[in-house]
C-alpha cells in the first residue's frame, strides 16, 4: 500500500492520534502491577535455567531459559522503565524511574548487560526514538547495512555474514554504537569533531580513551558476572558444574543475541517500510512517521508479548515511547482502526515473515521506500 504523503491531513491525524491518548488515560498502579509480573516472569525463567544449567554442558533447556530471562529483563523491563512508563504511577518506587534504574551499584541488580544504560537512554530513547527513519537513526539498517548491500559479495555469504552477526550483535553493534553515540553528545557540549562511526582502532583498543570506556563499563562488568561469578556460585558442587553453568552460559548468550535480534531489527527495516530526506516539522507528521516507519507484529496476549518483548506493539510504542507495556495493549486496536479511518497503512505481520524481509533488506535484494518533501 503506498500513500500520498503530501495529501494526508496531519493536523487531524494528530487529534484523533492524541483522543487516542486521552482515552487510555494516565498510568495506575494496575500498570505497575503489570510490570511486576511480567519482571517475575523473567526472574523465575532465570532460576529454572541456572538452577539446572549445571546438570550437563551446554544444557539446551537451561540456556533457553535463561536466555528469555535476559531478553525478558531487557525488553519488558529495562525498555520502558527508562522510557520513564511507570514514572507518575501514585508511590511507584524510585528504583522504577529513570533516576533510580540500574544507576551506580543498582545496575547489577536491575541490568547488567553489555550496553551501559546512559548510552543505551541516549541512543535509543532520544536519537532513534526521534528521528525514526532518518540519516540521524542510529539504528538505521539501510545506512549501517551499505558496506554489505553494495558488495561483490554472493547472496549466500551475505545471509551467512548477517546470520553469524545476530549471534552477537548486542557485543559488537549495541555497546560500541552507543558508546559512541553517548560520547557524541560530549564532544558536541565541547565543540569538539564528532565520532561517524564505532568501526575504529581507537573504539576499541584498551589503551585508548573510548576503548578503555568500552572495555571497563561495557564489556568487563557483564562478561565477569555472566561468565565467571555466576559459574563460580557452582563451586561446591564441583568442577564440572562450574564448566557445564559456563558452557550454558554461552550458548544462552548467543541465543539472547539472536531473540532479541528476531524481535528488534524487523520492526523497521523491510522493504514496505519507508524513510525520510528531512526531519519532520509537526506532531501530525511525527506521528504519521512513527505509523508508516513501523511494524507490528502478531498480539493477543501477556504470554505472546511476553515473548517479542512487547515489541509487536512497535507503532503505538513509537508513538507514545513512555506508557506502561498494559496500555498498548489497550491502545492497539484504536491505533489501527484510526489508520483505517486516515487511508494509511496499518502492518502487522508474522515476527518470522518480517524476519525475512529484513534480511532481504539487510543484504541488498530489497531497499526501503523513500519519502521526501523536496
Amino acid at each position: 500500500m503506498t500513500i500520498n504523503y503530501a495529501a494526508i491531513d496531519k493536523q487531524a491525524l494528530a487529534q484523533d492520534i492524541d483522543a487516542i491518548r486521552a482515552q487510555i488515560g494516565p498510568p495506575t498502579v494496575s500498570d505497575f502491577q503489570h510490570l511486576r509480573k511480567m519482571e517475575f516472569w523473567g526472574r523465575l525463567s532465570a532460576i529454572f535455567g541456572y538452577a539446572t544449567a549445571w546438570i550437563f554442558p551446554f544444557n539446551p533447556i537451561s540456556a533457553l531459559l535463561i536466555s528469555t530471562a535476559n531478553v525478558g529483563r531487557w525488553a519488558n523491563v529495562s525498555h520502558p522503565v527508562l522510557h520513564g512508563a511507570y514514572e507518575k504511577v501514585p508511590g511507584v518506587p524510585q528504583r522504577y524511574t529513570r533516576k533510580g534504574f540500574a544507576k551506580g551499584w543498582r545496575r547489577i541488580i536491575d541490568w547488567l548487560d553489555w550496553i551501559y544504560p546512559e548510552a543505551w537512554e541516549v541512543e535509543h530513547n532520544n536519537m532513534h526514538h526521534y528521528h525514526l527513519g532518518e540519516r540521524d537513526d542510529p539504528d538505521h539498517m539501510e545506512y549501517n547495512m551499505e558496506w554489505l548491500r553494495r558488495s561483490k559479495l554472493p547472496y549466500w555469504l551475505r545471509y551467512l555474514i548477517v546470520s553469524l552477526f545476530a549471534g552477537i550483535w548486542k557485543a559488537a553493534y549495541y555497546a560500541p554504537n552507543t558508546l559512541k553515540i553517548l560520547g557524541n553528545v560530549e564532544r558536541r557540549r565541547r565543540g569538539e569533531a564528532e565520532h561517524d562511526t564505532f568501526i575504529r582502532a581507537d573504539a576499541w583498543n584498551p589503551f585508548a580513551k573510548d576503548g578503555f570506556t568500552l572495555w571497563s563499563k561495557f564489556y568487563l562488568p557483564y562478561f565477569l558476572f555472566r561468565f565467571v561469578l555466576i559459574p563460580l556460585l557452582f563451586l561446591p558442587l564441583g568442577m564440572v558444574a562450574v564448566f557445564n553453568v559456563f558452557t550454558t552460559s554461552l550458548l544462552a548468550e548467543i541465543l539472547t543475541n539472536l531473540h532479541s535480534f528476531l524481535v528488534i531489527i524487523p520492526n523497521h527495516s523491510a522493504s514496505d517500510i519507508y524513510r525520510f530526506e528531512e526531519p519532520s516539522d509537526s506532531k501530525g507528521e511525527f506521528y504519521l512517521r512513527q505509523i508508516i516507519g513501523s511494524v507490528n507484529y502478531q498480539t493477543g496476549s501477556n504470554l505472546i508479548d511476553f515473548f517479542h518483548g512487547w515489541l509487536n506493539y512497535q507503532i503505538e510504542h513509537h508513538l507514545f515511547p513512555s506508557l506502561p507495556l498494559s496500555q498498548y495493549q489497550k491502545m492497539q486496536p484504536l491505533v489501527k482502526e484510526i489508520c483505517s479511518k486516515h487511508n494509511l497503512p496499518y502492518r502487522q505481520h508474522s515476527v518470522f515473515r518480517r524476519l525475512k524481509m529484513t534480511l532481504d533488506l539487510m543484504v541488498g535484494k530489497s531497499d526501503l521506500l523513500v519519502i521526501s518533501r523536496a
